[in-house]
């Protein structure tokens, strides 16, 4: 059988460990990147095809008619065409919980760095102000405890509750939010109170029709004038203009994003504004660390060897 990954270059710079994907077909070919216009080409007499961030459309899965499976490297599946999969009988398998503690490492570093107001002492100290205080220790930033406050979390599935624990540990009192337009479950409440009460609000949902700029200048404006947002799910989730000036205006706390609407921003971005204070970007790398890549990688073999023994795992239904 013959396979081919699209764009292996997303997940590694040869930092991870290959073998065990190699090991499972006969003949592999390995693209770094694979533009648009290219897809339907490289995936033409391949059995089996990874993707992380190349777009299988309807036109390039009908131009592979020996396509049996297509494992995409994420559990985000937006980029493959799964009404055209389903009728051409190609099965397609996700990978799931493999970032789950690079994920929730990097949302409490993106917390702990916005309330211990970390960026404002680290540059004192380097101006040399610490040098010149008259205490030994320098209070020109004061910061709140973490235990104590309210942390409210939207999108209660693997990496909502992985936050929520961590949260907990260290003395938060946790809001999930209810979602919208499902009975009301207990423990849960409604995005508006929950908005209007978090001091810090982290989101972990899916980028769908129905949620895609769902915080906008409304929902910021319920926010508490202290509270932080913290976005490590998808950049489309943010309206990213209405939070920069949020951010300006000071009708928020605080923002960290490790998401945008366009990776990388070749276009710019209302939040790459050097002067917007109180806001942590970071470069799409909350799921990124070595252990959870490898993970991935593992997973991708293990969903591949599971299809070959006829017992297929992680499928997605259209």
């Amino acid at each position: 059988m013959r396979g081919v990954f699209l764009d292996d270059h997303t997940l590694t710079d040869g930092d991870l460990a290959l073998d065990a994907l190699r090991g499972t077909l006969d003949h592999w070919m390995f693209r770094g990147k694979t533009l648009p216009g290219d897809v339907a080409g490289a995936i033409r007499g391949a059995d089996v095809v990874i993707t992380n961030k190349a777009v299988l459309d309807s036109a390039a899965l009908e131009s592979a008619p020996s396509l049996k499976l297509v494992c995409v490297a994420a559990t985000g599946t937006n980029n493959v065409d799964m009404v055209t999969a389903l009728r051409m009988g190609i099965t397609v398998c996700n990978v799931r919980a493999y970032a789950t503690a690079s994920v929730v490492e990097h949302v409490m570093l993106m917390i702990l760095t916005l309330t211990r107001r970390l960026q404002p002492h680290l540059n004192a100290v380097s101006r040399g102000n610490w040098n010149s205080t008259d205490r030994f220790s320098l209070l020109d930033y004061p910061f709140r405890e973490l235990a104590g406050r309210t942390l409210g979390i939207v999108g209660y599935g693997e990496l909502g509750k992985a936050v929520a624990r961590a949260g907990e540990a260290f003395g938060l009192h946790i809001l999930v939010a209810q979602r919208p337009g499902t009975a009301v479950q207990p423990g849960r409440c409604a995005l508006e109170d929950l908005l209007a009460q978090a001091e810090i609000i982290s989101l972990h949902c899916p980028l769908t029709e129905q949620t895609r700029n769902f915080i906008t200048r409304k929902e910021l404006d319920r926010m508490r004038h202290d509270a932080i947002l913290i976005n490590t799910a998808r950049g489309g989730l943010v309206n990213e203009t209405d939070l920069a000036e949020a951010l300006r205006n000071g009708s928020i706390g605080g923002a960290a994003v490790d998401v945008l609407t366009e990776e990388p921003p070749v276009n710019g971005n209302p939040l790459l504004d050097p002067a917007i204070p109180n806001l942590i970007v970071t470069p799409h790398i909350a799921w990124a660390g070595l252990q959870a890549r490898q993970k991935l990688v593992d997973e991708l073999a293990a969903n591949i060897r599971a299809y070959l023994q006829g017992e297929p795992r992680n499928v997605v239904r259209a």
